[in-house]
């Protein structure tokens, strides 16, 4: 987040007392804003906030739940424990505006169509929330986000009486097929992310679940009904285009993409491999590279399953190829004598292999697609060292 926007935030907060004593006109408008990717990872999906405007108290405010600092005390210790602290900004819509503007990210509003005790209830919950005292929730990427808060609150807000209407929207769609869409599979963003996330993102989801995404929940929006006088009405009353950039392509692939990485590591491993089994010998420092690598990606893959409070962490099959022994075992391999027993470890790491492409092809977790060469490299790697050991075994 901006520095100056943080200050910002802090600014508008200590006005609380003087904004949380007007009271909306029927002129008022509640406002659902969306805006288009940008261009840093955490952009990808684009944004959500709540606007308020009323032209006759000369108020026009963005409650913006997307603020973080990543220069807060311990804001990486709380990341890696799945403490991710976010922010509910009160601020002028103007600055809002102008920051998309500068990055050139499209932006759209859906004035709700509410009466006006709702548009009171609703500025009340927002003026309640963005206290300093209020302010700060556990955020998570896909289960409770800029985007998904705004559902929630429009469902705290209004009941019964708001009808999401899903049918037009495809049914049945996974978390992680829904952000494959929003970042582009062949970068090490899309490759980080299927990397630490497990099965939970694999599970067929209904449709309002999707609304994680902010196009989603202005699809939802845009198609939904409230109550007025025992009939429903669109919840939208009126659509305004507020910038009207060109959306961002989201294919950023590069020379250094996960994909032509692994497969240039691919060939170098296949080439010292053929060299060691031309000349009858082991690349102790190519095996130990191997083992520490997996092993400390292993480390991290467990810690975030067992230890930290990440959602999305546990039951991630990734482990299966990044194994955590693997950090240890790598010292072994550095002695021109192996213990017996790591023979039968290495079968083990090859069957491993074989059940990722089994739980692969069963979808029980779908793997990024980058991730195919890096398994070929394990498994051309691993198959001479169960062979070429025999010899050296004590």
């Amino acid at each position: 987040m901006n520095k100056k926007l943080l200050l910002l935030f802090l600014f508008f907060a200590t006005c609380y007392n003087i904004q949380s004593q007007v009271k909306l006109s029927v002129y008022s408008e509640i406002s659902i804003v969306t805006a288009g990717p940008g261009n840093e990872l955490y952009e990808k999906f684009g944004h959500s906030a709540i606007r308020i405007k009323d032209p006759v108290l000369n108020l026009d405010i963005i409650y913006n739940y997307g603020i973080f600092d990543f220069d807060a005390p311990n804001f990486y210790t709380n990341f890696a424990q799945g403490k991710m602290y976010y922010l509910l900004a009160r601020y002028d819509f103007k600055y809002f505006l102008a920051s998309y503007k500068k990055d050139k990210r499209w932006l759209k509003q859906q004035v709700l169509n509410l009466n006006i005790d709702e548009k009171r209830d609703f500025f009340n919950y927002l003026e309640n929330n963005a206290k300093p005292a209020n302010a700060t929730y556990l955020y998570d990427p896909f289960f409770n986000n800029c985007s998904t808060k705004l559902k929630d609150i429009t469902k705290s807000i209004l009941k019964n009486k708001v009808v999401f209407d899903v049918s037009n929207i495809e049914n049945g769609k996974t978390l992680r097929e829904l952000m494959n869409q929003e970042i582009y599979w062949n970068t090490w963003g899309n490759f980080g992310i299927n990397l630490i996330a497990g099965t939970i993102l694999d599970f067929e989801r209904n449709q309002l679940e999707y609304t994680y995404l902010p196009d989603y929940l202005h699809k939802v929006f845009e198609n939904g009904k409230t109550t007025r006088n025992n009939g429903h009405v669109n919840l939208v009353v009126r659509e305004d285009v507020l910038l009207n950039f060109e959306e961002k392509a989201i294919s950023n692939s590069t020379i250094f993409s996960p994909l032509n990485v692994f497969i240039l590591l691919l060939f170098i491993v296949i080439f010292i491999t053929f060299k060691d089994f031309k000349n009858r010998k082991r690349t102790k420092s190519l095996d130990f590279l191997i083992f520490f690598i997996t092993g400390f990606v292993g480390l991290i893959l467990t810690y975030l399953w067992f230890f930290s409070s990440h959602k999305t962490a546990p039951n991630n099959f990734n482990i299966l190829w990044a194994f955590l022994p693997n950090i240890f075992v790598a010292f072994l391999l550095l002695k021109n004598k192996a213990k017996i027993w790591i023979r039968t470890y290495i079968l083990a790491l090859l069957l491993f292999l074989v059940v990722i492409l089994i739980l692969w092809v069963l979808k029980v977790q779908i793997f990024p697609i980058a991730i195919i060469p890096l398994l070929m490299l394990l498994f051309v790697r691993y198959c001479y060292l169960y062979y070429s050991l025999l010899p050296s075994i004590k």
